[in-house]
């Protein structure tokens, strides 16, 4: 997609669905004053548009190339108002916001005992939902009015005041330590992956001891919970300690599970929550429990309490495709995941301008991963293309694993004529990542050693080269370079010349 393609007002309009476009111009036309309005019949042409062009919006001169930008603004506005006011984008949050903004106009008329029902009201809701900062603003404004004015309204007032902002002050201060510690070790895993060496690891724990040993987990309530079980989450990703990772994925999905009333107030840490339990499951090659939780989710999701939204069903998107193919990995079972690809892409088009480049990516590897598995190669090597060619800043550990997963792809179609440059290509990656490891070296070099050998030294070079990955394996640093494809099993598979399949099968009976 190109950027004129992606201008901000246009992707916004074509998100709209029939009724939130027909809710907007009974919205604009409420007045009956804006019918031939210019942002109206913008609206209108950029409805019709397939693509963003801004010529033909000049060429019928519903706007100036100088006033363009103006315009654009204050139609963006308007939608935004629009969908503000409607009904069905509504959650707690917006409406604790609402009375807030309503006790506020009250207080400035001078009704403030009508003011003060409001956000007494407005408060216990926001407690009881454990939005404290919401809380801790109705209490600010409970203070304003209760300093200024002698309203008489309690005995004790702001005694009773002063301890719910002293309190609601010290979780809010706990849930932005975790916050921002949750924040810093995913902007971590973006920028510098998974630990490669001692220093990495000793660098993440002095990080995370710092803001976590203070804290009493038993002190903490649902969103300080949430944000603990994030934090260690994700300190425990980028350690590779998987058995820890599980754990608190499941406190996080738990913590959910026994507060059932906060999956409507926060989904989108519902899903991801699960999101890291089945990924995390799929690494044990545990598929019973991946089911049984996979059920269990997609029950809650599909309930009709469910938030749902266009944010929460690209999440559940990504969730329900990257379970199900690793599903399919897990049980060996390539054909039937590629019969699920055509389907999978037309989603994929359907929620692009709602998720990330990144898990875009991701989906490709996956795919491309499946059509190996099928022997499907030339498929395998258009994907992993896919993923090469993007452009932006694309994560140093995927860009290795997919050119791995090609060279292993070209091997095995024989596509001998690229084959050289193309792992030229990949050393001179290598040399260029940031921090590359050991084995990341020995892989390239086996596959430019086998390039010319004949069939018996590459025997001998594929048993050699086993060898080397069962002591890489027993190297914590080297697990995810293992995991996020399967080169070993592949290897297993040349010098025991069976089918890929037949190693899956062993590593799951073993699981």
């Amino acid at each position: 997609m190109s950027e004129l393609q992606k201008d901000f007002l246009f992707v916004l309009i074509k998100s709209l669905s029939t009724s939130e476009k027909r809710q907007f111009k009974l919205y604009v036309n409420r007045l009956g004053i804006n019918v031939d309005a210019k942002f109206l019949l913008l609206f209108s042409e950029l409805d019709k548009m397939k693509e963003y062009n801004e010529e033909i919006i000049i060429e019928k001169k519903i706007s100036s190339k100088q006033q363009l930008s103006n315009l654009k603004a204050h139609l963006y506005k308007q939608i935004l108002v629009s969908l503000r006011l409607n009904p069905s984008l509504q959650n707690s949050r917006i409406q604790l916001r609402e009375q807030l903004d309503f006790a506020t106009i009250l207080y400035q008329k001078g009704l403030y005992k009508q003011a003060l029902k409001i956000l007494d009201k407005a408060k216990q809701s926001a407690l009881d939902l454990d939005e404290k900062s919401i809380a801790s603003e109705i209490i600010e404004l409970e203070k304003v009015i209760e300093s200024q004015f002698i309203t008489r309204s309690i005995d004790g007032r702001a005694d009773e005041l002063i301890l719910q902002s002293t309190e609601i002050n010290k979780q809010n201060s706990y849930a932005t330590q975790l916050s921002n510690l949750s924040l810093k070790l995913y902007s971590e895993m973006l920028t510098h992956g998974y630990i490669k060496n001692d220093e990495d690891r000793d660098k993440i724990l002095d990080l995370f001891d710092k803001k976590v040993k203070k804290i009493d987990l038993n002190k903490l309530n649902f969103t300080e919970k949430l944000w603990y079980f994030k934090a260690h989450v994700w300190k425990n990703q980028l350690l590779q300690d998987y058995k820890y990772t599980l754990k608190y994925a499941y406190q996080w999905v738990e913590l959910f599970h026994q507060n059932p009333e906060m999956i409507k107030n926060h989904p989108v840490w519902y899903i991801k929550g699960n999101t890291y339990l089945f990924k995390i499951l799929f690494l044990y090659g545990n598929i019973k429990r991946i089911e049984e939780s996979f059920e269990k989710f997609s029950r809650v999701v599909k309930s009709d309490t469910f938030i749902h939204n266009e944010n929460s069903q690209s999440l559940i998107f990504l969730n329900y495709y990257n379970t199900k193919m690793n599903l399919y990995f897990i049980k060996g079972d390539f054909f039937g995941g590629t019969k699920m690809i055509p389907e999978l892409e037309l989603k994929m088009e359907k929620h692009r301008d709602k998720i990330d480049e990144h898990h875009f990516l991701i989906l490709y590897l996956k795919i491309a991963s499946m059509y190996f598995g099928s022997k499907q190669y030339q498929n395998t090597i258009k994907y992993g293309l896919k993923i090469i060619n993007s452009k932006g800043n694309i994560q140093e550990d995927l860009l290795f694993h997919t050119r791995i997963l090609i060279l292993m792809a070209k091997f095995e179609a024989g596509f001998d004529d690229d084959y050289d440059a193309f792992v030229k290509s990949t050393i001179k990656f290598v040399k260029k990542m940031r921090n590359p490891g050991e084995l990341h070296f020995k892989i390239v070099d086996f596959f430019k050693k086998i390039d010319d050998q004949n069939s018996t030294a590459q025997l001998s070079s594929f048993k050699e080269f086993e060898k080397q990955l069962q002591e890489s394996e027993k190297n914590r640093y080297d697990k995810r370079t293992l995991v996020y494809i399967d080169i070993h099993g592949w290897v297993k598979s040349k010098v025991r010349n069976v089918d890929v399949i037949e190693i899956i099968k062993e590593k799951v009976k073993l699981k």
